[in-house]
């Protein structure tokens, strides 16, 4: 996921959703991890990595303590997504790929990175001069219907729905 590619945004809507059936959520938001627990790392390979790692790590002790847990987080390289995907048993891990193409991304960008990266004044901004490998297998896609991005709603309703499907709400 990019930047402002709406994950926090979806985020919060799903918590929402799952709260009303009764569903006890925590959602690790990549932003403010970035100003606690990670605040030592920088956005190079190897500490984008060992973010996502750190990450992966306490969304394990949240789903062992019996939470649904939300990484809401960019997470451009695979290997770091499939490590992540290892630490959890077979399953508990739902990939959720919000595949929206840059130009959304670009026009919420209410901090101006992007604007700052095409500048140059921001060095391996994912997407731009970064890269960012798509998800091959993940349990969930969502995008654009036609030219328009789904509500944020309409979204956290497609994850409920997968969710319920494979009996992840169950009581």
């Amino acid at each position: 996921m990019n930047a402002t590619s709406g994950k926090s945004t979806l985020a919060c809507a799903l918590t929402r959703a799952l709260h009303s059936r009764g569903k006890l959520t925590y959602i690790l938001d990549g932003d403010n991890l970035r100003h606690g627990l990670n605040r030592d790392l920088t956005f190079k390979a190897e500490d984008r990595a060992e973010n996502i790692r750190r990450i992966g790590e306490v969304a394990k002790l949240f789903a062992d303590a019996g939470l649904i847990c939300i990484a809401s987080v960019i997470s451009p390289y695979r290997k770091d997504r499939d490590a992540c995907r290892s630490l959890l048993p077979d399953g508990d891990f739902i990939e959720v790929f919000l595949d929206m193409p840059l130009r959304v991304c670009e026009a919420r960008d209410p901090k101006g990175l992007y604007k700052l990266a095409r500048a140059g004044k921001i060095k391996g901004f994912t997407g731009i001069d970064d890269p960012y490998e798509a998800p091959l297998n993940s349990e969930i896609v969502l995008e654009e219907e036609g030219d328009v991005c789904p509500p944020p709603e309409v979204m956290a309703d497609k994850v409920i729905c997968y969710l319920e499907g494979k009996g992840y709400l169950q009581a």
